[in-house]
Protein backbone atom coordinates (compact mmCIF):
# COMPACT_ATOMS: atom_id res chain seq x y z
CA UNK A 1 0.00 0.00 0.00
CA UNK A 2 1.44 3.37 -1.02
CA UNK A 3 1.92 6.00 1.69
CA UNK A 4 0.58 9.41 0.73
CA UNK A 5 2.46 11.85 2.95
CA UNK A 6 0.51 14.83 4.21
CA UNK A 7 2.00 16.99 6.95
CA UNK A 8 -0.45 18.59 9.33
CA UNK A 9 1.96 21.37 10.18
CA UNK A 10 -0.16 24.51 10.29
CA UNK A 11 -0.99 24.11 13.96
CA UNK A 12 2.58 23.61 15.13
CA UNK A 13 4.44 26.24 13.14
CA UNK A 14 4.00 29.05 15.66
CA UNK A 15 5.43 26.92 18.47
CA UNK A 16 8.20 25.64 16.17
CA UNK A 17 9.16 29.25 15.39
CA UNK A 18 9.33 30.04 19.10
CA UNK A 19 11.42 26.91 19.74
CA UNK A 20 13.78 27.83 16.89
CA UNK A 21 14.21 31.31 18.34
CA UNK A 22 14.92 29.87 21.80
CA UNK A 23 17.65 27.70 20.28
CA UNK A 24 19.17 30.79 18.63
CA UNK A 25 19.19 32.53 22.01
CA UNK A 26 21.15 29.62 23.52
CA UNK A 27 23.67 29.47 20.69
CA UNK A 28 24.20 33.21 20.22
CA UNK A 29 26.86 33.74 22.95
CA UNK A 30 29.18 31.00 21.65
CA UNK A 31 32.28 31.88 19.65
CA UNK A 32 32.11 29.46 16.74
CA UNK A 33 34.73 29.00 14.06
CA UNK A 34 35.59 26.33 11.51
CA UNK A 35 37.14 24.31 14.37
CA UNK A 36 37.32 24.47 18.13
CA UNK A 37 35.36 24.47 21.35
CA UNK A 38 32.56 26.81 20.22
CA UNK A 39 31.70 24.55 17.30
CA UNK A 40 31.67 21.46 19.54
CA UNK A 41 29.51 23.26 22.10
CA UNK A 42 27.12 24.15 19.29
CA UNK A 43 26.89 20.49 18.28
CA UNK A 44 26.38 19.56 21.95
CA UNK A 45 23.35 21.87 22.17
CA UNK A 46 21.89 20.67 18.85
CA UNK A 47 22.47 17.14 20.15
CA UNK A 48 20.18 17.89 23.10
CA UNK A 49 17.38 18.51 20.58
CA UNK A 50 18.05 15.70 18.07
CA UNK A 51 20.37 12.70 18.14
CA UNK A 52 23.65 13.48 16.35
CA UNK A 53 26.27 11.15 14.92
CA UNK A 54 29.45 13.16 15.59
CA UNK A 55 32.66 13.04 13.54
CA UNK A 56 36.11 14.43 14.38
CA UNK A 57 38.49 14.70 11.42
CA UNK A 58 42.16 15.24 12.41
CA UNK A 59 44.28 18.22 11.40
CA UNK A 60 46.31 17.42 8.31
CA UNK A 61 43.72 15.11 6.76
CA UNK A 62 43.60 15.58 3.00
CA UNK A 63 40.04 16.22 1.80
CA UNK A 64 40.04 16.56 -1.98
CA UNK A 65 42.32 19.57 -2.70
CA UNK A 66 42.14 20.87 0.88
CA UNK A 67 43.85 20.00 4.16
CA UNK A 68 41.94 20.03 7.46
CA UNK A 69 43.49 23.01 9.28
CA UNK A 70 44.87 23.38 12.75
CA UNK A 71 42.32 23.78 15.51
CA UNK A 72 41.87 27.30 16.86
CA UNK A 73 41.31 27.99 20.55
CA UNK A 74 40.54 31.49 21.79
CA UNK A 75 40.41 32.27 25.50
CA UNK A 76 40.69 36.05 25.66
CA UNK A 77 41.58 39.07 23.51
CA UNK A 78 41.66 42.81 24.11
CA UNK A 79 43.62 46.03 23.61
CA UNK A 80 44.64 48.44 26.38
CA UNK A 81 44.58 52.05 25.15
CA UNK A 82 47.14 54.69 26.18
CA UNK A 83 44.58 55.88 28.79
CA UNK A 84 44.36 52.35 30.27
CA UNK A 85 40.91 51.60 28.79
CA UNK A 86 40.24 48.02 27.66
CA UNK A 87 38.87 48.14 24.10
CA UNK A 88 38.02 45.51 21.46
CA UNK A 89 37.23 43.21 24.36
CA UNK A 90 36.49 39.69 23.08
CA UNK A 91 34.58 38.89 26.28
CA UNK A 92 32.14 41.72 25.52
CA UNK A 93 31.51 40.64 21.91
CA UNK A 94 32.89 37.67 19.98
CA UNK A 95 33.18 39.70 16.77
CA UNK A 96 35.92 41.89 18.23
CA UNK A 97 38.50 39.20 17.48
CA UNK A 98 39.36 38.25 13.91
CA UNK A 99 38.71 34.53 13.59
CA UNK A 100 41.84 32.35 13.73
CA UNK A 101 44.03 35.15 15.12
CA UNK A 102 47.42 33.95 16.32
CA UNK A 103 48.62 34.70 19.88
CA UNK A 104 49.92 38.21 20.59
CA UNK A 105 51.31 39.88 23.69
CA UNK A 106 53.11 43.08 22.78
CA UNK A 107 52.98 46.84 22.82
CA UNK A 108 52.48 48.74 19.54
CA UNK A 109 52.12 52.38 18.68
CA UNK A 110 48.97 53.53 16.87
CA UNK A 111 50.59 53.46 13.43
CA UNK A 112 51.69 49.85 13.96
CA UNK A 113 48.29 48.83 15.33
CA UNK A 114 46.01 50.34 12.67
CA UNK A 115 46.69 47.73 9.90
CA UNK A 116 45.33 45.10 12.29
CA UNK A 117 42.03 46.93 12.98
CA UNK A 118 38.94 46.44 10.81
CA UNK A 119 35.85 48.64 10.73
CA UNK A 120 32.80 49.51 8.62
CA UNK A 121 32.79 53.19 7.62
CA UNK A 122 29.30 52.82 6.10
CA UNK A 123 27.89 51.65 9.46
CA UNK A 124 30.05 53.43 12.03
CA UNK A 125 28.45 51.90 15.15
CA UNK A 126 28.62 48.25 14.03
CA UNK A 127 31.42 45.71 14.50
CA UNK A 128 32.29 43.72 11.36
CA UNK A 129 32.81 39.95 11.30
CA UNK A 130 36.35 39.22 10.11
CA UNK A 131 38.35 36.01 9.82
CA UNK A 132 41.72 34.78 8.67
CA UNK A 133 41.36 31.02 8.39
CA UNK A 134 44.14 29.98 6.07
CA UNK A 135 47.14 32.21 6.84
CA UNK A 136 48.61 32.85 10.26
CA UNK A 137 47.98 36.46 11.23
CA UNK A 138 45.93 38.40 13.76
CA UNK A 139 43.44 41.24 13.93
CA UNK A 140 40.58 42.95 15.75
CA UNK A 141 37.23 44.34 14.61
CA UNK A 142 36.14 47.70 15.95
CA UNK A 143 33.34 50.14 15.29
CA UNK A 144 34.40 52.87 12.88
CA UNK A 145 33.23 55.43 15.40
CA UNK A 146 35.65 54.09 18.02
CA UNK A 147 38.43 53.64 15.47
CA UNK A 148 38.43 57.35 14.65
CA UNK A 149 38.48 58.30 18.32
CA UNK A 150 41.70 56.39 19.10
CA UNK A 151 44.42 58.70 20.44
CA UNK A 152 48.10 58.58 19.61
CA UNK A 153 50.27 56.55 21.94
CA UNK A 154 51.19 53.00 22.86
CA UNK A 155 48.65 50.13 22.90
CA UNK A 156 49.01 46.87 24.76
CA UNK A 157 47.69 44.03 22.54
CA UNK A 158 46.74 40.68 24.07
CA UNK A 159 45.39 37.67 22.22
CA UNK A 160 45.33 34.52 24.32
CA UNK A 161 44.85 31.89 21.63
CA UNK A 162 46.58 28.96 20.03
CA UNK A 163 46.63 27.07 16.76
CA UNK A 164 47.44 23.42 17.30
CA UNK A 165 46.84 20.04 15.78
CA UNK A 166 43.29 19.03 16.63
CA UNK A 167 40.11 18.18 14.74
CA UNK A 168 37.33 19.52 12.53
CA UNK A 169 33.91 18.59 13.96
CA UNK A 170 30.57 17.95 12.29
CA UNK A 171 27.32 16.20 13.15
CA UNK A 172 24.66 14.24 11.25
CA UNK A 173 21.11 13.16 11.96
CA UNK A 174 19.50 10.51 9.78
CA UNK A 175 15.76 9.81 9.69
CA UNK A 176 15.22 6.51 7.85
CA UNK A 177 12.28 6.19 5.46
CA UNK A 178 10.84 3.40 3.34
CA UNK A 179 13.47 4.14 0.67
CA UNK A 180 17.22 4.50 1.18
CA UNK A 181 17.11 7.42 -1.26
CA UNK A 182 17.71 10.61 0.69
CA UNK A 183 16.86 14.27 0.92
CA UNK A 184 19.89 16.14 2.33
CA UNK A 185 19.54 19.24 4.49
CA UNK A 186 22.75 21.14 5.25
CA UNK A 187 23.39 24.04 7.61
CA UNK A 188 26.71 25.67 8.45
CA UNK A 189 27.70 26.05 12.11
CA UNK A 190 30.87 28.15 12.10
CA UNK A 191 29.74 31.78 12.45
CA UNK A 192 30.21 33.50 15.85
CA UNK A 193 27.30 35.47 17.32
CA UNK A 194 25.48 36.06 14.04
CA UNK A 195 21.78 35.27 14.34
CA UNK A 196 20.49 35.35 10.79
CA UNK A 197 23.77 34.12 9.31
CA UNK A 198 23.53 31.39 10.32
CA UNK A 199 21.99 30.48 13.66
CA UNK A 200 18.63 30.78 11.91
CA UNK A 201 19.58 28.02 9.46
CA UNK A 202 20.74 25.77 12.29
CA UNK A 203 17.53 26.38 14.23
CA UNK A 204 15.18 25.78 11.26
CA UNK A 205 17.06 22.60 10.30
CA UNK A 206 16.87 21.32 13.89
CA UNK A 207 13.12 21.97 14.10
CA UNK A 208 12.60 20.29 10.74
CA UNK A 209 14.45 17.21 11.97
CA UNK A 210 12.30 17.09 15.12
CA UNK A 211 9.13 17.43 13.05
CA UNK A 212 10.06 14.77 10.47
CA UNK A 213 11.19 12.38 13.20
CA UNK A 214 7.62 12.47 14.54
CA UNK A 215 6.03 12.21 11.08
CA UNK A 216 6.75 8.55 10.29
CA UNK A 217 6.18 6.67 8.10
CA UNK A 218 8.13 8.57 5.43
CA UNK A 219 8.67 7.42 1.88
CA UNK A 220 12.26 8.72 1.76
CA UNK A 221 15.13 9.11 4.21
CA UNK A 222 16.29 12.51 5.45
CA UNK A 223 19.89 13.34 6.32
CA UNK A 224 20.71 16.52 8.26
CA UNK A 225 24.34 17.68 8.24
CA UNK A 226 25.65 20.41 10.57
CA UNK A 227 29.20 21.39 9.63
CA UNK A 228 31.46 24.42 9.14
CA UNK A 229 31.10 26.27 5.84
CA UNK A 230 33.35 25.39 2.89
CA UNK A 231 35.98 23.22 4.62
CA UNK A 232 33.21 21.45 6.54
CA UNK A 233 31.10 20.55 3.50
CA UNK A 234 34.22 19.60 1.54
CA UNK A 235 35.32 17.37 4.41
CA UNK A 236 31.88 15.77 4.70
CA UNK A 237 31.75 15.12 0.95
CA UNK A 238 35.26 13.66 0.96
CA UNK A 239 34.43 11.32 3.85
CA UNK A 240 30.98 10.28 2.60
CA UNK A 241 31.41 9.61 -1.09
CA UNK A 242 29.69 6.23 -0.65
CA UNK A 243 26.47 8.03 0.43
CA UNK A 244 26.24 10.45 -2.49
CA UNK A 245 24.53 8.11 -4.95
CA UNK A 246 21.52 7.89 -2.60
CA UNK A 247 20.98 11.68 -2.43
CA UNK A 248 18.03 12.45 -4.69
CA UNK A 249 17.62 16.13 -3.75
CA UNK A 250 18.49 18.56 -0.99
CA UNK A 251 18.65 22.07 0.40
CA UNK A 252 21.22 24.29 2.04
CA UNK A 253 19.23 26.29 4.60
CA UNK A 254 20.67 29.63 5.68
CA UNK A 255 19.67 33.22 6.51
CA UNK A 256 16.26 31.92 7.49
CA UNK A 257 14.93 34.35 10.11
CA UNK A 258 14.76 37.91 8.74
CA UNK A 259 11.75 39.76 7.33
CA UNK A 260 12.72 39.39 3.67
CA UNK A 261 10.78 37.22 1.24
CA UNK A 262 11.91 33.65 0.68
CA UNK A 263 14.55 33.24 -2.02
CA UNK A 264 15.47 29.99 -3.73
CA UNK A 265 18.86 29.68 -5.42
CA UNK A 266 18.93 27.07 -8.15
CA UNK A 267 21.35 24.19 -8.22
CA UNK A 268 24.01 23.89 -10.93
CA UNK A 269 21.82 22.19 -13.55
CA UNK A 270 18.88 24.38 -14.47
CA UNK A 271 16.46 21.47 -14.96
CA UNK A 272 17.52 19.58 -11.81
CA UNK A 273 14.98 17.78 -9.69
CA UNK A 274 15.36 20.07 -6.67
CA UNK A 275 14.80 23.16 -8.83
CA UNK A 276 11.51 21.76 -10.10
CA UNK A 277 10.45 20.69 -6.61
CA UNK A 278 11.34 23.93 -4.85
CA UNK A 279 9.94 26.32 -7.43
CA UNK A 280 6.69 24.35 -7.76
CA UNK A 281 6.25 24.24 -3.97
CA UNK A 282 6.95 27.97 -3.59
CA UNK A 283 4.52 28.80 -6.39
CA UNK A 284 1.82 26.73 -4.67
CA UNK A 285 2.20 28.83 -1.51
CA UNK A 286 0.90 31.89 -3.46
CA UNK A 287 3.25 34.25 -1.60
CA UNK A 288 5.97 36.45 -3.12
CA UNK A 289 9.35 34.76 -3.46
CA UNK A 290 12.58 35.26 -5.36
CA UNK A 291 14.60 33.02 -7.63
CA UNK A 292 18.38 33.25 -7.98
CA UNK A 293 20.19 31.58 -10.82
CA UNK A 294 23.09 29.34 -9.85
CA UNK A 295 26.48 30.96 -9.34
CA UNK A 296 29.63 29.25 -8.03
CA UNK A 297 29.66 31.68 -5.10
CA UNK A 298 27.70 31.76 -1.88
CA UNK A 299 27.22 29.06 0.75
CA UNK A 300 27.86 25.33 0.58
CA UNK A 301 25.55 24.72 -2.36
CA UNK A 302 28.60 25.50 -4.50
CA UNK A 303 30.44 22.52 -2.99
CA UNK A 304 27.51 20.14 -3.50
CA UNK A 305 27.17 21.49 -7.05
CA UNK A 306 30.86 21.26 -7.94
CA UNK A 307 31.29 19.34 -11.25
CA UNK A 308 32.74 16.20 -9.68
CA UNK A 309 29.90 15.99 -7.13
CA UNK A 310 27.01 17.59 -9.05
CA UNK A 311 24.21 16.85 -6.59
CA UNK A 312 20.73 18.35 -7.09
CA UNK A 313 20.99 20.65 -4.07
CA UNK A 314 19.71 24.23 -4.04
CA UNK A 315 19.68 26.88 -1.36
CA UNK A 316 16.76 28.37 0.53
CA UNK A 317 17.16 31.69 2.31
CA UNK A 318 15.09 34.71 3.06
CA UNK A 319 17.11 37.81 2.12
CA UNK A 320 20.16 36.28 0.39
CA UNK A 321 23.61 36.47 1.95
CA UNK A 322 25.27 39.85 1.48
CA UNK A 323 21.98 41.54 0.53
CA UNK A 324 20.95 42.99 3.89
CA UNK A 325 22.91 45.69 5.74
CA UNK A 326 23.39 43.71 8.96
CA UNK A 327 25.10 40.80 7.16
CA UNK A 328 28.41 39.84 8.84
CA UNK A 329 28.11 42.57 11.48
CA UNK A 330 27.21 42.91 15.14
CA UNK A 331 23.77 44.18 14.02
CA UNK A 332 22.92 40.60 12.97
CA UNK A 333 21.66 40.04 16.50
CA UNK A 334 18.60 38.70 18.32
CA UNK A 335 16.53 41.68 17.17
CA UNK A 336 16.97 40.88 13.48
CA UNK A 337 15.37 37.42 13.51
CA UNK A 338 11.75 36.76 14.49
CA UNK A 339 9.92 33.53 15.36
CA UNK A 340 7.26 34.14 12.71
CA UNK A 341 9.86 34.31 9.92
CA UNK A 342 11.63 31.19 11.20
CA UNK A 343 8.24 29.45 11.18
CA UNK A 344 7.51 30.64 7.64
CA UNK A 345 10.85 29.30 6.38
CA UNK A 346 10.12 25.97 8.06
CA UNK A 347 6.67 25.95 6.46
CA UNK A 348 8.22 26.41 3.00
CA UNK A 349 10.71 23.60 3.67
CA UNK A 350 7.87 21.28 4.65
CA UNK A 351 5.96 22.19 1.49
CA UNK A 352 9.01 21.24 -0.59
CA UNK A 353 9.50 18.01 1.37
CA UNK A 354 5.81 17.08 1.12
CA UNK A 355 5.98 17.49 -2.65
CA UNK A 356 9.18 15.41 -2.69
CA UNK A 357 7.52 12.69 -0.61
CA UNK A 358 4.50 12.41 -2.92
CA UNK A 359 6.12 12.97 -6.31
CA UNK A 360 6.02 9.33 -7.31
CA UNK A 361 5.84 7.68 -10.72
CA UNK A 362 2.81 5.58 -11.55
CA UNK A 363 1.53 3.39 -14.37
CA UNK A 364 -2.03 3.41 -15.68
CA UNK A 365 -3.44 -0.10 -15.15
CA UNK A 366 -6.08 0.40 -17.89
CA UNK A 367 -4.09 2.13 -20.64
CA UNK A 368 -6.20 0.99 -23.62
CA UNK A 369 -8.44 3.99 -24.11
CA UNK A 370 -9.90 5.92 -21.21
CA UNK A 371 -11.20 3.81 -18.32
CA UNK A 372 -14.94 4.09 -17.67
CA UNK A 373 -14.69 6.76 -14.98
CA UNK A 374 -18.38 6.60 -14.07
CA UNK A 375 -18.09 2.90 -13.26
CA UNK A 376 -15.28 3.75 -10.82
CA UNK A 377 -17.21 6.63 -9.26
CA UNK A 378 -14.86 9.26 -10.67
CA UNK A 379 -16.92 10.97 -13.35
CA UNK A 380 -18.57 14.30 -12.65
CA UNK A 381 -21.31 15.26 -15.10
CA UNK A 382 -20.12 18.14 -17.25
CA UNK A 383 -20.72 19.41 -20.74
CA UNK A 384 -18.12 18.70 -23.41
CA UNK A 385 -16.85 22.28 -23.17
CA UNK A 386 -17.16 22.58 -19.41
CA UNK A 387 -14.92 19.85 -18.08
CA UNK A 388 -14.48 20.32 -14.35
CA UNK A 389 -10.91 20.65 -13.10
CA UNK A 390 -10.98 17.41 -11.13
CA UNK A 391 -12.06 15.45 -14.20
CA UNK A 392 -9.55 17.29 -16.35
CA UNK A 393 -6.76 16.41 -13.87
CA UNK A 394 -7.86 12.75 -13.85
CA UNK A 395 -7.70 12.61 -17.65
CA UNK A 396 -4.23 14.16 -17.67
CA UNK A 397 -2.96 11.70 -15.05
CA UNK A 398 -4.41 8.72 -16.91
CA UNK A 399 -2.88 9.87 -20.18
CA UNK A 400 0.59 10.57 -18.82
CA UNK A 401 1.14 7.73 -16.35
CA UNK A 402 3.07 5.45 -18.67
CA UNK A 403 5.67 4.61 -16.03
CA UNK A 404 8.13 7.31 -17.12
CA UNK A 405 6.65 10.57 -15.79
CA UNK A 406 6.33 11.73 -12.19
CA UNK A 407 3.33 13.62 -10.85
CA UNK A 408 5.35 16.84 -10.97
CA UNK A 409 6.14 16.18 -14.64
CA UNK A 410 2.41 15.79 -15.29
CA UNK A 411 1.55 19.01 -13.42
CA UNK A 412 4.09 20.94 -15.45
CA UNK A 413 2.93 19.43 -18.74
CA UNK A 414 -0.76 20.01 -18.00
CA UNK A 415 -0.21 23.44 -16.43
CA UNK A 416 -2.56 22.37 -13.65
CA UNK A 417 -1.76 22.94 -9.99
CA UNK A 418 0.30 20.15 -8.49
CA UNK A 419 -2.33 19.76 -5.75
CA UNK A 420 -4.97 18.95 -8.42
CA UNK A 421 -2.73 16.34 -10.03
CA UNK A 422 -1.95 14.85 -6.61
CA UNK A 423 -5.62 14.63 -5.63
CA UNK A 424 -6.51 13.06 -8.97
CA UNK A 425 -3.72 10.50 -8.53
CA UNK A 426 -4.94 9.59 -5.05
CA UNK A 427 -8.45 9.05 -6.37
CA UNK A 428 -7.21 6.86 -9.25
CA UNK A 429 -4.90 4.88 -6.99
CA UNK A 430 -7.71 4.20 -4.53
CA UNK A 431 -9.76 2.46 -7.27
CA UNK A 432 -6.74 0.53 -8.62
CA UNK A 433 -6.44 2.53 -11.85
CA UNK A 434 -2.82 3.40 -10.98
CA UNK A 435 0.03 1.25 -9.75
CA UNK A 436 3.21 2.58 -8.19
CA UNK A 437 6.50 2.18 -10.02
CA UNK A 438 9.12 1.41 -7.34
Amino acid sequence: MHNWTQFNHQGILASAGEDAYALIERLYPLCRSITGAGTRQTLDIIGQQIELDRSEVPTGTKVFDWIVPKEWTIRDAYIISPQGEKICNFKEHNLHITGYSTPVNETLNKEELLPHLHSLPKYPKWIPYTYNYHSEDWGFSISDEQLHSLPEGDYKVVIDSDLKHGHLSYGEHLIPGHSEQEFLIYSHICHPSLCNDNLSGIAVATELAKFLKNSAPLNYSYRFVFAPTTIGSITWLSKNQDKLANIKAGLVIAVAGDAGQLTYKKSRNDDSYINNLAISALETREMPFGIEEFTPFGYDERQFCSPGIDLPIGRLTRTPNGCYPEYHTSADDLNLVKPKYLADTMDACLDIIELFENNQTFRNTQPFGEPHLGRHGLYKKAGAYNIQNNTFAILWVLNQTDGTKSLLDIAQRSKLAYSEILNASKALYDVNLLELID
